[in-house]
């Protein structure tokens, strides 16, 4: 069997035109009215007969946005129909699951449905491009979506951003996102961190240095421009200069507690940090690019004025 287009009128799949039914009618069974696509009808279902899509991308629903929906359904009622398929005696989501979730905090009884007879092929990518589409996905869940999108049908970057209407290097750059530390994806997802913090992070070569850069951006409030120049002072790595450098492996090993050392340094300073040092003497240098970085230093170091 050929594989269904992806895509192809979606506004009328997912319910934008179709009108939907009386709110008193009753759910229908297979068999009762049909709209003008012979594999759509409009119902009016009992929300608790709605069981969740197992394909859904997004994980996070924000309450305060839920609620503002909430209030909305309470006022208007449920505007534009869910999209379901039949599985026994139950319908299973395809999209609307904010809708759904909403009308079940207002105290909806039913809810308008457009009944859809799709494969499990079609049912995940309906679910898959009305999301990427549509929904606002926090930056992980999006890049998620993108992943299974390409998994799930062994499509290439391109024909996935095809699909969804974005381009390759928008894709690419999402996907990239999934190379970061659990830690710092989840920083990402509860919206703490932004894409462009994430990005700025990836440039850092291993997760020990993608998590300092994510805690020191939240710790002193980074913007992304702040975030790039913090990562590339990581970046440049320590710089011990020992004039206490002579033959022999005390010198190697005393090299390496001194790198030690200026590493541990710059990783609580939170910028590049230079440490010359011989028989019990030394200098430490501490870089700054900017007053205010200068004042966050002052104050980490218990040394800012009234």
């Amino acid at each position: 069997m050929s594989k269904p287009a992806l895509g192809r009128g979606l506004g009328a799949l997912l319910g934008e035109t179709a009108p939907a039914a009386p709110a008193a009618a009753p759910a229908t069974p297979p068999g009762g009215p049909a709209a003008a696509d012979p594999r759509e009808r409009v119902l009016q279902v009992a929300v608790d007969r709605i069981v969740p899509n197992p394909f859904q991308p997004r994980k996070d629903f924000p309450d305060a946005a839920l609620e503002e929906l909430t209030e909305s359904i309470k006022a208007q009622g449920v505007l534009q129909p869910l999209v379901v398929r039949r599985r026994g005696e139950q319908w299973e989501l395809i999209a609307g699951e904010r809708r759904l979730r909403a009308a079940r905090r207002a105290g909806l009884a039913t809810v308008p449905v457009i009944e859809r007879e799709v494969s499990d092929t079609e049912a995940l990518e309906l679910a898959l491009i009305e999301n990427l589409q549509r929904e606002n996905l926090n930056p992980i869940e999006e890049a998620l979506g993108f992943r299974q999108l390409i998994e799930q049908f062994n499509l290439r970057q391109e024909d996935a951003a095809q699909k969804v209407g974005k381009s390759r290097v928008a894709v690419a750059n999402a996907l990239r996102l999934l190379k970061l530390p659990d830690e710092v994806q989840a920083l990402v997802r509860k919206g703490q961190l932004s894409a462009g913090h994430a990005k700025a992070i990836l440039g850092l070569p291993t997760p020990e240095q993608q998590k300092l850069a994510a805690n020191l951006i939240l710790r002193d409030g980074l913007n992304v421009r702040q975030a790039e120049e913090l990562v590339n002072r990581l970046l440049a790595g320590p710089t011990v200069t020992s004039s206490a450098k002579r033959p022999g492996r005390s010198a190697a090993d005393r090299d390496v507690h001194l790198a030690d050392v200026e590493s541990r340094l710059q990783a609580r300073l939170g910028t590049k940090v230079s440490l010359r040092y011989r028989q019990g003497r030394g200098v430490v240098e501490i870089r700054f690019f900017s007053d205010e970085e200068l004042e966050r230093l002052l104050e980490l170091l218990g040394a800012r004025g009234d």
